[in-house]
């Protein structure tokens, strides 16, 4: 796989989707969970959005469970959950594994693509996000920990 275009996804309703629709467009991909300490960076994950997407920005949200139990909702559970508190606008995705035999093939190319700390591919936790430029390559992984508000230059460079 050279890019992520290459690759085809399931959305929220379970529909499939292909991600070569963001062709030309800056993706912030990121692994969600509606019970975690780091749920509120959906708010920031939407400013975001909402700020640059008109420039080309798309964030792709992909609920997993694989951190503390911490997404146990269903995909309906999950979408009203992003509506009601967060006023979520950008796409999310069914439910996936981002570690381990059953991680996602976007998943296993993205942490291949972009290892973490130490050449770690694993994901550490919920909310770890990679950003991706206009060609589909993956450029930047950025922790758990690292609020959307500090990350929003780096994506301004590439719009």
């Amino acid at each position: 796989m050279a890019s992520i275009y290459d690759f085809s996804v399931e959305d929220i309703h379970r529909k499939e989707r292909k991600l070569d629709q963001y062709k030309d467009k800056v993706v912030l991909i990121v692994n969600v969970a509606s019970k975690c300490g780091f749920t509120p960076q959906y708010k920031g994950l939407e400013a975001l959005y909402e700020k640059l997407h008109s420039r080309g920005l798309e964030v792709l949200g992909f609920p997993c469970n694989q951190f503390g139990a911490q997404e146990p909702g269903n995909e309906t559970e999950i979408a009203q959950f992003c509506d009601l508190n967060y006023g979520v606008t950008f796409p999310l995705f069914a439910k996936i594994d981002v570690n381990g035999s059953t991680a996602a093939p976007l998943y296993q190319y993205l942490k291949k693509a972009k290892p973490g700390l130490l050449g770690s591919e694993a994901i550490k936790w919920n909310f770890t996000k990679f950003l991706v430029d206009r060609k589909g390559n993956v450029v930047e992984r950025y922790a758990p920990n690292v609020e959307p508000a500090a990350i929003a230059g780096d994506i301004e460079n590439l719009l």
